[in-house]
Order: C-alpha cells, then sequence, then structure tokens
C-alpha cells in the first residue's frame, strides 16, 4: 500500500508522515517512510526546483514507491507536487493508493514557515516556488484532506489517517 501525503510547502507534510511514522511503526514494522526532502539529498541534490525537476523527484518518488510496494510495504510519501497527471498515474500504478492531501491557503503557510521560502519569493528572491510562480493545482480527487488551519495535532492527524486507511467500512 502507498499512502501518499502532498501539499504546498510548509503544509505538514513531513510532520505528518513522521507523526504516522512514530505512532504506528511498532505495530505495521513493513513501514518505509519517503520524504521528498531526504529522497533529493540521498541523490545527492542533483536537481533543481524547475518543474521539469519537480516531476524527475516525483518520478524517483513514484519508482521507489512501486518497488516496495510490491515487497508488501507499506509506504508512507510525504511530497509537493502539483501535476494531475503524476496523480493519475499515482492512482493506476499503485496496487492500493490513499492520498492525503494537507490544505492550506499561502497567507497560513507564509506564518508556519521558518526558512523564508514565500517571503523570498514574494520579494523576487528566489524562483520556482510552487504556489508563488509555479502553479499548484490542488487534488481533484483525495481521499483525505487535512484543512491546516484547524490545527489539529500531528499525532491527533496520525490517528485519523490510520482510521481512515485500516477501518474502512
Amino acid at each position: 500500500m502507498v499512502i501518499w501525503i502532498t501539499g504546498l510547502s510548509a503544509s505538514g507534510k513531513t510532520t505528518l508522515s513522521k507523526a504516522f511514522e512514530k505512532k504506528y511503526k511498532s505495530s505495521i514494522p513493513n513501514m518505509v517512510l519517503l520524504d521528498g526532502d531526504v529522497i533529493r539529498k540521498l541523490y545527492g541534490d542533483d536537481l533543481g526546483y524547475i518543474e521539469a525537476d519537480r516531476i524527475t523527484q516525483i518520478k524517483r518518488l513514484q519508482a521507489i514507491a512501486s518497488f516496495l510496494e510490491e515487497q508488501f510495504v507499506l509506504v508512507v510519501v510525504a511530497a509537493l507536487y502539483a501535476n494531475n497527471d503524476l496523480l493519475r498515474y499515482n492512482r493506476n500504478k499503485f496496487k492500493d493508493y490513499f492520498e492525503v492531501y494537507l490544505k492550506a491557503n499561502l497567507s497560513i503557510l507564509k506564518k508556519r514557515e521558518i526558512k523564508g521560502l514565500y517571503k523570498n519569493a514574494f520579494e523576487g528572491r528566489i524562483k520556482n516556488v510552487v504556489g508563488v510562480d509555479i502553479p499548484w493545482n490542488e487534488p481533484t480527487n483525495p481521499e483525505m484532506i487535512f484543512r491546516v488551519s484547524e490545527e489539529i495535532r500531528p499525532d491527533v492527524m496520525a490517528g485519523m489517517l490510520y482510521n481512515s486507511v485500516f477501518k474502512k467500512g
């Protein structure tokens, strides 16, 4: 199974995926977390942030997730992307797929983020920021949406996610 967590920068993708892993790793030992930033580093930070490089990054995550899913590993992916073709690919490729969208507006994200990404993008110091000069296309059919403005604790979100994925019915 692949649980794919997406949203804009600073929406809490890594925070939620780590909370999920911390809370359930002991009961799901075959769980692997794939964080987009970590995978970038594992590949030697060989990609930039232009849209073509972002697509390459997501395709890497998809390939790794597919490889692990075939070995009956629960894969939790935390990744930013805004390409509907890649979302459709996930639905068609993965045998068991659950998409989580962390929805937030930019005014909230500007307050939350610590790297100065949005501030620098809006002031013209950096380019290729999704939601600023690269369009963000919201996922059209996620299985679960968390509204970031509601300030739900990550461990509570992790529990809600677990219940939605494993206690269907």
